[in-house]
């Protein structure tokens, strides 16, 4: 990377095979997960741990081949997802803390395992931390892509009775559907958020909100009166849930904010029950592409078209 700004700058470039130091494994990466996440960084909108010019990337899966000081050597050959530091993972090879890691199952392949780790990880925080009990009524919001589909397929192993999920335009709405919802919004319509109060006023038990903006109070009318609880973690709409502690009081709603190290301890904690899934979900991977085609995956994660993920593949040619 570069710089901040567009695609574009993200360009190959040869540099040194990184040597794992004190406590760190060395992966050799065989798939590498492109995230709506990195777009934002990439483009500016958030500070990186490390300026650019900087090998960029966040997750990869891979097989472990050397370790540093105070790391067992019975873990070179063993197959992993792992977290960086905040860089390093669009590479052929990437250090990182042997505790940033997780086995793969045999069953799952590099591909399944890297497109899942992250959205999968937080769906199944969330779902732990909405402590569902077998009755609730809950709405997914981007329902049919990333976190929201994974929401959608795991919520009734976890206690849904009913689920509404929202997705944008006619295709992503059919495929919400095939994933397991029970009724589908496009929130793309004009005025959808009333759509739903009306239909469902004071019934809705758990909102999973990742559009943030004015839709998250727009949705406090269609919630339980003194039970009813929103956990928001995104902002698609490009703004956080615009909900203050006025808005909630009245009718004793609580709304939970799913970020800050906290919550990564948690969805960290979540990521090998995550793995462990796979075999039962829907494939995650649309497009697999070379890693000198970063570029080009993070076009297609911007444009919000994919149902699936974006995978690179170091050694891989167009």
């Amino acid at each position: 990377m570069t710089g901040s700004g567009g695609p574009e700058v993200l360009v190959p470039r040869e540099v040194p095979t990184p040597q794992p130091g004190t406590g760190e494994v060395l992966i050799r990466a065989t798939a590498i997960p492109v995230l709506f996440p990195e777009t934002l960084l990439r483009s500016g909108a958030f500070p990186m741990v490390t300026p650019p010019p900087v090998v960029f990337g966040h997750q990869v899966a891979g097989e472990i081949v050397d370790v540093g000081a105070e790391v067992p050597h019975d873990l070179v050959g063993r197959r992993v997802v792992a977290a960086t530091a905040g860089t390093g993972s669009y590479a052929e090879f990437v250090c990182t803390p042997a505790g940033n890691t997780t086995f793969v199952p045999d069953d799952v392949s590099a591909d399944d395992a890297a497109a899942t780790m992250m959205s999968g990880s937080i769906a199944v925080a969330l779902l732990e931390a909405a402590n569902l009990t077998g009755t609730e009524t809950i709405v997914v919001e981007a329902g049919a892509t990333g976190v929201g589909s994974y929401l959608v397929q795991l919520v009734r192993e976890f206690g849904a009775a009913h689920i509404i999920a929202t997705a944008g335009g006619a295709t992503k709405t059919a495929h919400a559907h095939t994933l397991g919802a029970d009724r589908v919004i496009d929130h793309r319509a004009e005025r959808w958020t009333e759509t739903l109060t009306a239909d469902a006023p004071g019934t809705i038990d758990v909102v999973f909100d990742s559009l943030g903006g004015t839709a998250a109070a727009e949705l406090l009318g269609a919630m339980t009166p003194g039970s009813g609880r929103m956990l928001s973690y995104g902002w698609l709409s490009g703004a956080p849930a615009q909900v203050s502690a006025t808005d909630l009081i009245p009718s004793g709603l609580t709304l939970t904010a799913c970020a800050g190290p906290a919550w990564q301890q948690r969805t960290d904690r979540a990521r090998a029950g995550t793995l462990a899934r796979i075999p039962a979900l829907a494939p995650p991977v649309e497009t697999v592409l070379p890693l000198a085609a970063a570029a080009r995956g993070h076009e297609l994660v911007e444009s919000r078209r994919l149902l699936g993920k974006v995978i690179l593949r170091p050694g891989a040619t167009a």
